[in-house]
């Protein structure tokens, strides 16, 4: 979330970011109810001087007289604890008012929109052509056993899917060739919590307002992620950190669960967009330096490209534009991988920086090497690799004549073989 002391003397500012993102907010019913929580914190506070007065008062008056005068402070103290109510009500209101404001982009963002206003940097290859007729990856993989889909909604209902043989193979290639390209990049490797507070959930600002697209295990209060940016993220929540030990770079293998509501009747062919699916996520913890943020933002989303070419894929480099941003983002570039069988890209990575508004709902923090009172974080995340749409940027692509699928060079030691089929 923002700092409150900023949205107060910049509500401009605030009020303009949000335009940008085209995200409705009631700012003005927030500074409100900010004014009336500091009018019931103030009169809270002075109460409180006035029973530190009288009590230091009582304490200088002869034995005798003490007991009276004590029995005077009662009514004082019940108005006390009835404006600690009050003051706690409101703080909390708050809060809640101000987790729904969004982060201001950056200056550099492109407006837009929606996704049609992302702008395009740079593609790296040329979409892949054929001299003969391509099939989709659902056929392809089917012809080597290696995908049922019918069975996966049969069992589990729409955007569920069994993998198979090689391409079970494949899935963990891909996750663990990414695993060990991230250590070498000096990351640290996690196994994460799949199941997760709604503290975590809202510190990384998926809630509110990503609430339907999350599993929830009701009778715990528990949410399944939809990427290990959560639990990586928040981690260290409500910690203070030493400069010296950041920045703190963690990558984590895990399952995902995301509910696509609101995508019914899109992309429901094959496995594009599924229910669940294997993830390998990069975080960052850094200073909150605009300087470093920008350097790390750049970092982690060269570590990604670096991925796809490995595995000899055109791609795409997208600038997501004001109105495709998410509400916590200061910036965001998502890569695209080129897939035949949609004759466009389809999205494979989102590289994020925040600032500090992850740290702040996290109250993560660190302490300055120079001293000084303890400063929010930033933060930045990046997919490294996902599965199984990376499955099928690398089967339609490197798929041959005779219906084999070539693996790329820099895969065979981990897939063990050269080719499917």
């Amino acid at each position: 979330m923002l700092d409150l002391k900023l949205v107060r003397e910049n509500p401009d500012a605030v009020r303009a970011g949000a335009a940008r993102k085209r995200i409705a907010i009631d700012l003005e019913g927030l500074l409100e109810a900010d004014r009336e929580a500091r009018r019931a914190q103030k009169e809270l506070d002075e109460l409180r001087a006035e029973q530190n007065r009288k009590s230091k008062e009582i304490g200088k008056l002869p034995p005798a007289e003490r007991a009276a005068a004590a029995e005077g402070l009662k009514d004082l103290k019940a108005r006390i604890q009835e404006r600690e109510q009050v003051a706690r009500k409101l703080d909390v209101d708050v809060r809640a008012r101000l987790l729904r404001i969004p982060q201001i982009p950056a200056a550099e963002v492109p407006d837009g929109p929606d996704e049609s206003g992302n702008v395009e940097i740079r593609r790296v290859g040329e979409p892949t052509r054929f001299d003969f007729e391509p099939k989709d990856h659902v056929a392809l993989l089917a012809a080597h056993g290696a995908v049922d889909v019918e069975r996966g909604a049969r069992l589990s209902g729409s955007r569920n899917y069994f993998l198979k043989g090689d391409a079970v193979l494949l899935e963990i290639a891909v996750m663990r060739f990414a695993l060990d390209h991230m250590m070498r990049r000096g990351f640290t490797p996690f196994g994460v919590p799949l199941l997760v507070r709604r503290e975590a959930m809202e510190g990384t600002a998926y809630f509110p307002g990503g609430e339907e697209q999350a599993y929830g295990a009701k009778d715990d209060d528990l949410f399944l992620i939809g990427t290990s940016e959560v639990p990586l993220t928040a981690y260290h929540a409500g910690e203070i950190l030493e400069e010296g030990d950041l920045p703190r770079k963690y990558v984590a293998w895990s399952s995902c669960f995301r509910r696509e509501a609101g995508t019914y009747g899109r992309d429901t062919h094959g496995i594009y967009r599924v229910h669940q699916f294997q993830k390998v996520e990069q975080v960052v913890v850094c200073r909150a330096d605009e300087a470093e943020s920008r350097t790390f933002h750049a970092g982690i989303l060269a570590n990604s490209e670096e991925i796809l070419r490995a595995f000899e894929l055109p791609y795409r480099v997208l600038h997501i534009c004001t109105g495709d941003l998410g509400a916590a983002q200061v910036e965001k570039f998502d890569l695209e991988a080129w897939m035949p069988s949609r004759d466009g890209y389809g999205e494979t990575h989102s590289a994020s920086r925040f600032h500090d508004y992850q740290a702040r709902r996290l109250d993560l923090r660190y302490r300055p090497a120079e001293g000084g009172p303890p400063r929010f974080c930033h933060t930045l995340n990046n997919t490294v690799v996902a599965s199984p749409r990376i499955l099928i940027a690398l089967v339609e692509n490197h798929q041959q004549r005779d219906g084999s699928i070539r693996i790329p060079k820099a895969l065979v030691p981990y897939f063990g073989k050269e080719k499917i089929g």
